[in-house]
């Protein structure tokens, strides 16, 4: 029991933290005013069907239509492997229930699918299904014909719907399958009826909120306490608890002490290092992580480490401390999609393994969905990592408004020749009596010192007047030039 979750609770947001023998592991921001989308339901409209994508955009009352491709529409998979064109399936202006899969990302809008399913605590249930499945975490095959055998059991015959039996049902008993059971089917049969009076870009059903998913998803038996420092909160989970998630009302706390939780426990500090592009490791090495909009990059470096034997020894020990730190950063970050991973090179075939299992092994503790791949000719491991929201670095920040999320800014020399170039250009296109150059300080500076002679050569140039006015709100790459 060496897990430990915290629950900060503001008006404006709530956070959570899930440590692991006093580190934090995960890190889950949830704001009033953005809450996720994925898991809600809507009564949408189609308002466009693309045959050459063979996707459609639905409007379910976003800032940006949404959109389905026809692999995650339920009934084209019901036609015994016949595949239908989009455009025999939907048409525009058609009310169609969906379910959001992905949270809109970037310029991206929201991803849905006609297949609806939402979580209890022990279930997954599958309205429009029949299937009866396992948790592939769940690996022991004696356990997961017991679950499923138990399953059965609390099904009436000739009921419709499926399910998934999460993880966490490891251990629960018939009683308790039984209650999801029963709270899954009542929550469905009210969404259906919803469903039946509802105007197009209705939301039928909302997720959990972020503080009682903690209950519903991230507790489980290496959960040792859930400690919320909003009393509020602290009684509508306890409530929420004592009618599904009993067996966590023990480890449920209010936290009341006068030190705020997150710095009490360093998350404050975690958060903020969360952010950066460096993550240094103990032995001196470190990481360089970069964000992109198609992949996300990882570089291992020794840095400071030197080792104590020789050079293959310290590339494998630094190596195998960053794989932990890299599955480790992966959860803490939240980084989706396809993510490259430049382990520092190794002529020794035996390391490449032992380190390539430790990272496997590292990233088993993630619930998150992903595939990894062996180091490739070139030495590098592709893997991919389901995105289904957007990372802590796109919640918690935008891009820069100086460098525009480059990382790099004009330097000042650089945009000293950019304007006289300007002022050339404009000197042939119009006949004023005087330039005044509007600029940065550094800019200005650079005019009056190193460039002054430039300057000097190029009023001689247009035989015009040059004069310099500094601009203090301006950025280093911005600047103007008035012809008076």
């Amino acid at each position: 029991m060496s897990e430990e979750i915290l629950i900060n609770v503001t008006p404006q947001e709530t956070r959570v933290a899930v440590m692991h023998l006093g580190v934090v592991q995960e890190l889950h921001i949830e704001r009033s005013s953005q809450r996720g989308l994925v898991g809600n339901i809507y009564f949408g409209k189609v308002c466009r069907v693309l045959p050459g994508m063979q996707s459609a955009f639905i409007d379910i009352g976003l800032e940006r239509a949404a959109f389905l491709h026809v692999a995650d529409i339920w009934e084209e998979r019901q036609h015994g492997g016949e595949e239908r064109p989009i455009e025999r399936i939907l048409f525009e202006g058609q009310g169609l229930m969906v379910q959001v899969i992905k949270d809109p990302i970037g310029t991206k809008g929201a991803r849905l699918a006609t297949q609806i399913s939402f979580a209890g605590r022990f279930l997954v249930y599958l309205p429009q299904d029949s299937h009866i499945g396992i948790s592939q975490k769940i690996e022991d095959e004696a356990e997961r014909e017991q679950l499923r055998q138990k399953l059965q059991l609390v099904l009436p015959e000739g009921e419709p719907g499926g399910f998934i039996i999460r993880t966490m049902a490891e251990q629960a008993q018939i009683a308790e399958l039984q209650a999801d059971v029963d709270y899954l089917r009542r929550l469905w049969a009210d969404i259906q009826s919803r469903a039946k009076v509802a105007a197009v870009k209705t939301l039928l059903y909302q997720d959990l909120n972020l503080a009682l998913r903690v209950l519903r998803d991230f507790a489980n038996d290496e959960t040792s306490r859930i400690l919320v420092d909003s009393r509020e909160t602290h009684q509508k989970m306890f409530e929420f608890a004592e009618n599904y998630t009993q067996g966590v009302i023990g480890k449920l706390q209010h936290y009341a002490a006068e030190r705020p939780l997150f710095d009490l426990y360093a998350v404050e500090a975690e958060i903020e290092k969360a952010l950066a592009r460096r993550v240094d490791l103990k032995s001196g090495g470190y990481l360089i992580i970069d964000q992109t909009e198609a992949l996300t990059t990882v570089d291992v470096n020794t840095g400071g480490f030197v080792g104590v034997r020789n050079f293959d020894d310290t590339i494998f020990k630094t190596n195998l401390e960053a794989a932990q730190a890299i599955a480790r950063q992966l959860r803490l970050r939240n980084l989706g999609g396809m993510i490259i991973v430049d382990f520092i090179d190794m002529d020794n075939r035996d390391h490449q393994q032992e380190v390539f299992l430790e990272f496997k092994k590292a990233l088993s503790r993630d619930s998150t969905r992903m595939s990894v791949h062996d180091f490739s000719p070139l030495g590098l491991v592709e893997m991919t990592r389901k995105r289904t929201r957007e990372s802590l670095a796109h919640v918690l920040c935008e891009p820069c408004p100086t460098c525009q999320g480059r990382g790099e800014v004009k330097t000042a020399k650089t945009v000293c020749y950019e304007i006289l170039r300007e002022i050339v250009r404009e000197a042939r296109q119009f006949n004023a009596k005087e330039y005044r150059i509007l600029a940065s300080q550094p800019v200005i500076d650079l005019f009056l010192e190193e460039e002054s002679q430039s300057l000097a050569q190029l009023g001689d140039f247009i035989a015009k007047p040059v004069s310099l006015q500094v601009e203090t709100f301006y950025t280093q790459e911005q600047y103007d030039i008035i012809l008076i």
